[in-house]
Parts: structure tokens; sequence; C-alpha cells
């Protein structure tokens, strides 16, 4: 079995936890993962009952509009349509196949026979099935209501009060009244909207629209079938937007690729996209940028979105003046996913200028820096998943359950320690996995530790592909090869010798989730980010380290010292040896390496002509050097970093030396 020291330990603290003392008993999705077959099959998501004449070219009208517009499938029941006195199969079909219930109680509603028919049905299947109704008072009080049956039906109510279902049938016309006027009084007990008390009808249907798309759980967007920790990480940006309607609202989403900023929006908009009339969701904005019509592709669908037409956009610089005029005066909720430039900002409403107040607008991004330009009201920078989550979320790919089966929890440790929290490497190789023998599970484990995922690669490498010129990838690739877990000025210092420009570069870095700053100011970096720049060196010739820019693989190094193949190719070099190794190399392997800048030698042992080291060096990390003072024709004029520490030396230099380019010198 594949394991190492920190997969060993999420064993343990997972199976020992009491939080999962029945981990190996088998658990089924829970709601939010079950299965669209096993709900129940409406004929509508909604049914209106309404009196025609008081609310059909108003209230109703609107209601009705807004419902369909958001996708709810509404029934709109008018009794002025319908022939003869009684209720007929297809209309109590479609009360008996509807999820919810709108009722609008007007000035003559209660004079309709037919409207308390209707509602007497539909109390009964609230009655018995618990259907949810929502009466909304149109003109009419909920008050007034009770007193009115109560005043006009008391006696007879008392007389039927032994009826405690709402069903009609094969009743006297005496009785099927009382009974109406029993359901008149029940549904206006329930909670509701009393348009007197509120000064906007339209603000009021939006609202009603949110409750009904939250009551029948219907999303915007799909989210992962799967969604370990999403609901937690959207929490607290849906709290600060509800506490922040003022103006417009920007926030920003960040982190490195394959993280969830996606997902976690996705989460956000469902949440809140039911009390927007206007919205839109552009999706893969980086993307979708470089095709042909890209961005007059993604103008148009924030335009269509919102006006709810089509619109044809004809250039770019037309569709920003469209979207200035005609989103101006629109409360909307929009996501802008995955953008990586201003360009793209500047042409998709990204600004507070473009749109109206109370709007919310989500930008999700690798690019910190992006957010800090716009100036945005709130960052929120995602961060991996800790190891229940991540444990939880392999096992529903690799296995459809919450946890892994007994056989496999030691190899599944091993694969969720390599993945190090990142939701996409947990996705792709549980998938991967599933219902694949053991022996299939080490040899990929086993393959892991020298070629990563394909899959993993790509989606990482376009943050790399992203960076804007040489320099910053340079010093990405050098700090990914050499620099993890050492201070942020001490590589700063060295890699501005090579004039890199560390300082901006190692910011723009951090802006794009690629390197991190950790405890005491030491670079860091994720393992899969690390594995991803280790491969880009190894693709310019995946067979011959030799003329790879950049070696920090023992086995790599070794051959290359001891054949003396170093070519000219080669930037940097770093060989760590135990204390009591008594290898030694010759200074000859060095003759080629004319480019060679950084390189670390942790107790190796040359024999030979110094002579041969390269003089470009800026960056010499030599502990445990081997002489009692350095040759005299070692070339030291270019460094800028030298560390001898717990080295043999007596003397540095046997004379005085003039090291214009040294700034440290540790010893």
């Amino acid at each position: 079995t594949v394991l190492n020291v920190d997969s060993k330990c999420l064993i343990d603290s997972f199976i020992f936890s009491s939080h999962n003392k029945s981990m190996f008993r088998p658990r089924r999705p829970p709601p939010s993962f079950s299965s669209s077959s096993s709900r129940p099959q409406w004929i509508y998501d909604v049914f209106i009952n309404f009196r025609g004449e008081d609310t059909r070219s108003s209230f109703v009208s609107h209601l009705y509009a807004a419902l369909s517009n958001a996708g709810i499938n509404t029934f709109l029941d008018d009794e002025n349509l319908q022939k003869g006195k009684k209720l007929g199969p297809e209309l109590l079909r479609a009360i008996d196949g509807s999820q919810i219930f709108i009722v609008v109680f007007s000035e003559n509603y209660v004079h309709s026979s037919w409207c308390l028919d209707e509602l007497q049905q539909i109390m009964k299947f609230h009655t018995d099935k618990d259907r949810v109704i929502m009466p909304v008072f149109y003109g009419i009080t909920p008050s007034y209501l009770r007193k009115y049956a109560k005043q006009t039906f008391g006696e007879a109510l008392t007389r039927s009060s032994d009826r405690n279902k709402f069903d009609i049938s094969d009743y006297s016309d005496d009785v099927k009244e009382n009974l109406q006027k029993k359901a008149l009084i029940g549904a206006s007990n329930l909670s509701g909207w009393d348009m007197s008390n509120y000064s906007n009808e339209s603000n009021v249907v939006k609202t009603i629209v949110g409750e009904v798309l939250k009551k029948l759980d219907k999303k915007c967007l799909t989210i992962p079938d799967f969604p370990v920790g999403l609901e937690s990480r959207a929490e607290q940006l849906i709290r600060f937007l509800r506490q922040n309607t003022r103006g417009v609202c920007l926030v920003g989403i960040w982190g490195m690729g394959g993280i969830g900023k996606s997902s976690i929006a996705k989460v956000i908009y469902n949440n809140l996209c039911y009390e927007f009339e206007d919205r839109s969701f552009l999706s893969n904005i980086r993307e979708r940028w470089e095709k042909d019509r890209g961005p007059n592709d993604l103008q148009e669908q924030l335009l269509s979105d919102i006006l709810t037409r089509k619109i044809e956009v004809q250039s770019v610089e037309w569709g920003k003046a469209m979207i200035n005029e005609r989103l101006c005066t629109k409360q909307a909720l929009v996501v802008l996913d995955d953008v990586s430039t201003r360009e793209q900002l500047n042409a998709l409403c990204g600004n507070r200028n473009g749109i109206g107040p109370g709007s919310i607008i989500i930008i999700t991004t690798r690019d910190a820096r992006l957010l800090d330009i716009l100036g945005v009201d709130f960052i929120y920078k995602v961060e991996e998943l800790n190891k229940y989550e991540s444990l939880e979320l392999f096992s529903w790919h690799a296995f459809k359950e919450a946890s892994p089966t007994k056989e496999f929890l030691p190899l599944s440790g091993g694969v969720v320690s390599y993945c190090g929290g990142l939701p996409l490497a947990l996705e792709v190789l549980g998938s991967y996995l599933f219902k694949r023998r053991k022996e299939d599970w080490r040899s990929v484990l086993s393959k892991l530790k020298k070629i990563p995922n394909d899959q993993i690669h790509e989606k990482l490498k376009i943050s790399f592909d992203g960076l804007e010129d040489r320099m910053e990838k340079d010093i990405f690739l050098d700090v990914c090869c050499f620099f993890i877990g050492k201070d942020k000025a001490y590589v700063t210092e060295i890699l501005n010798g090579c004039g890199l420009h560390a300082d901006i570069g190692i910011t723009v870095l951090i802006e794009r989730s690629l390197i991190k700053v950790e405890k005491n100011s030491k670079l860091g970096m994720h393992a899969l980010i690390r594995d991803m720049g280790r491969e880009i060196v190894r693709e310019s010739s995946p067979e011959e380290p030799k003329k790879h820019s950049r070696l920090w693989c023992h086995e790599d190094v070794v051959d290359v010292l001891t054949d003396h193949t170093g070519t000219k190719a080669i930037e940097g070099l770093v060989m760590k040896l135990q204390g009591t190794s008594s290898d030694c190399f010759d200074t000859i392997a060095f003759e080629k390496m004319k480019r060679l800048r950084l390189l670390q030698l942790d107790n190796v042992q040359f024999s030979g002509d110094y002579e041969f080291f390269p003089k470009n060096l800026k960056w010499l990390s030599w502990q445990g050097f081997p002489l009692k003072y350095t040759p005299e024709n070692f070339y030291q004029k270019n460094l800028v970093v030298m560390d001898l520490k717990h080295s043999n030396l007596t003397q540095v230099w046997k004379k005085p030396q003039v090291h214009i380019s040294l700034d440290i010198f540790l010893l």
C-alpha cells in the first residue's frame, strides 16, 4: 500500500473521531444528493385561485407573468371560462396535481361559489396532504373574511362542526355551503400577504415568486451532485449580501483553479435569485472570451437575460453602450464567472456605474488584483476543504457513499492526502477510481508521485499560462523547484539578483493564487500547483533531464553529475545528501552549465578544479561545505546570496575579496 505519514494521520483521526463512529455503516445520500426520480411528479408547480373580475387584469396577470418568467409551471383558473356549475374532472385533476396553491382573496371573492368550491378542495389537500397554501389579501383584509364568515354562517358552521374534512362530495347544498365557509376561515388564518400593508405591488410579486421557488426547491443553476462544503462556504457571502442592500454591491470570490469558486457562486445565485426579477449568470468568461464572437456573445447573453428578449450585439463598444443604457435602471443579480482581465469587466457591467441601485454583482477570479482595482466591497478567499470534507467528497465519487469501505480506507487516505483539499482533484480521482481494484488504486497512487493527472494539470496550468511575462513565469518555476518553505525576503533578494524584478513578480503570483505567504513569511504553494510547475519544466524534454532548465529530482541530479551530461539549458540545480554520505563528484560536471544561476548543495563533496564552477551563479547554498577556505579559482563575483552554514570553513578567503553584488552572506 502506498501510504505517507499525512494520510496515516488522516485515517487515524478519522477512525477514532467520535464524529465518525458509524462510518462503516452504509449511509444514504442526504436530501440534496437524492435523485429526482424519487420526487413526486406534479402536473403543475402552482395553482392560482382568484376571482376573475376583481384581479384578472391587474394583480393576477402580473403574478402569473412573473411566475412563468421564473420557469414555474402555473395553472391559472378563471371561472368565467368554465362550462357548467360543478368542478369538472380536468380542474379537479389540476388541483390534485398542483404542489402549491396561491389564493387571491378580493372584494367579490366570497360571492363566487366557484371560487369557494375550489378553495374547499384546496383546503382539503392542505389538511390531508400537507400542500402549501399562500394567501394574498387584495383589497380585503383577513379579519374581514373571518368576520364575514362567522357572522353569516356561524350557526350553520356550528351545526356541521362534526365534519372535520373539507369534502363536499355527496353533501347537501346547505352542508356544502357551510364547509366552504369553514374553508374560508381556515384559509384566512394562514400566513400570507395583506396588500394593504404594502405600497409597492411589484415588490410583493417578487417576494411571492421567491417564496414559491424556495418551496419548490427549484434551482436556477445546477450545482455539483455532491456539494460537500459548498453551503457553509457560501453562507458567509450570502449573509454579507443580505446586509448590504444600498447602492450596487460588488463582491469577489478568489482562489486557485479547481478550488470551487464557480460552484460557490452558483449556490449563492440560487439562494438570491428568488429576490431578483432581473438576473444573469455568465459562466466561463475567460474561455468564452477567446472565441470568434466571444465578447459579443457574452454581452448578448447579459442583455437578453435581463431584458428577457433576444438582443443582438453588433460590436463590443456597441454592447457596452447598450448595457449602460438599458441596465442602469435595473435592479439585477449578475454573476461574472472566471474573469481574467479588466477588458472583460469593462465590457460586462463589471462596475457600479452600469447597473441600477440595489443590484448585486459577483465576480469569480483567480486574480485578486482585478478585485482590488475594481474596489469590490468584499473579497472571499476560497480555502481548501478540511480532511473530513475531503474524505467525504472523495467517497461520494469513488464509492457513491459518504465514507470509504473499510478495506479501501488506507488507500482513500493516500489519495485524499495527495489532493490537498482541492475539490477538482478529489472529484476527478474519485470518479476515476470508482469500481476499480485495489491493485489499480496502488498503481494510480504510485503514478501520481511522478506524473500529475492530465485533467487536473490542465486546469491548474491555466493560471500559469495567464501570467503576462516571462519573468513572472521564471519566478514561479524557481519557487516551485527550489524555494518552497524559504523566507520571502531572502528569495526576493536572490531573484532580484537574477534580474527578475521579484518584488512585483511575487506579488502577482500571490494575487493569482499560485503561491502564498505562510507563517513567519515563508513562501508556500499547494502541492498540486507545485507538481504542475515541475511538470511544465519536464515537458520541455521528458526523457532527457540534462535538457531541463531546473533539476530538483535526486536521481536526475545524480545522473547529470556522475555522467557529466550537464548542458547550458540548466539554470538551477539542487542536491541534498545526508551528512554521513561519502559520495563525491567531479567539478568538471559543471563545465557546460554556463547559465546556472541557482545552486544548492547540502553535504555534497566535490573533487577537481573549482574553475569549472559556473561564473554566473547568483545563489549558492552549500551547507556542509567540505573545505577550510574557498579556493581562489572559485569565481564568486556575481553571487548575490552565499549561504555556507554548518561548513568546515576556518577562513572564507585566503586573500581579501571585493564582492560588489553580494548582499547576503551566511556562515
